[in-house]
């Protein structure tokens, strides 16, 4: 499908329509398309650092999709290499020859299509996604995220004490990475923890998107009852 079906053309001068993403309803969840996230980005600031590189790929009836992959680097002309470049080690050449922001955006915004996405800590993935759509493409995003820093601890509470992090989370289910943060590999890695713990969901009876959806929140309440005790 081109890009035209689904956005309406940058130069009308209106900005571009997504399509209407999937809900977190009575899908079951072996049936929905799951678009597992990775960014890679300047810093942490969500209000003033810029998308370096995106990286997915989609798992759909627990299964991950090889296949079904996205991944690119983004060209920001100011860019300058700061303390993240140690981190997510994206050399300055690299992201001069990078695809330009607005094209970048919309081939993913294309490749997601409906799905929910996932991410490790998804709210800095869907605070950064959105502030850049809306200043570069001047549209919302609506999609649905989940968060599988959320799910990990909610379904595996006996190793919740000892991982925190992406990294903590993939020794515990003994999983190999030797590209950490590099945006395609963390989705990779975010989405392979994502098998296992749809696998743990399935056993537990929870089918549909929207029963995962009230098990995430009631979890929250709980956390939050927990912590005014404390």
């Amino acid at each position: 499908m081109k890009l035209s079906h689904l956005f309406r053309s940058r130069r009308s001068s209106q900005s571009p329509v997504l399509p209407e993403p999937q809900a977190l309803d009575s899908t079951p969840i072996r049936q929905a398309r799951l678009v597992v996230l990775d960014l890679e980005t300047s810093g942490l600031d969500t209000q003033r650092d810029d998308i370096l590189s995106i990286g997915a790929v989609a798992v759909r009836q627990g299964t991950l999709f090889m296949a079904d992959q996205f991944e690119r680097t983004l060209h920001q002309p100011d860019h300058q290499p700061n303390q993240a470049t140690l981190l997510h080690e994206i050399a300055p050449c690299e992201i001069q020859r990078g695809q330009p922001v607005e094209a970048a955006l919309l081939d993913f915004m294309h490749y997601a299509g409906t799905s929910v996405l996932i991410a490790f800590h998804a709210g800095f993935e869907q605070r950064m996604l959105t502030r850049s759509l809306r200043q570069t493409l001047g549209c919302r995003l609506q999609h649905r995220f989940l968060d599988v820093a959320e799910l990990a601890p909610m379904l595996y509470p006996e190793a919740a004490p000892r991982c925190g992090s992406l990294d903590d989370w993939q020794s515990h289910f003994q999983l190999t990475n030797s590209e950490r943060h590099n945006a395609s590999a963390d989705a990779m890695v975010t989405a392979e923890i994502l098998l296992i713990l749809l696998n743990r969901l399935d056993k537990q009876g929870t089918n549909s998107l929207a029963e995962l959806n009230n098990r995430v929140s009631d979890w929250r309440r709980l956390n939050r009852a927990r912590a005014i005790r404390l």
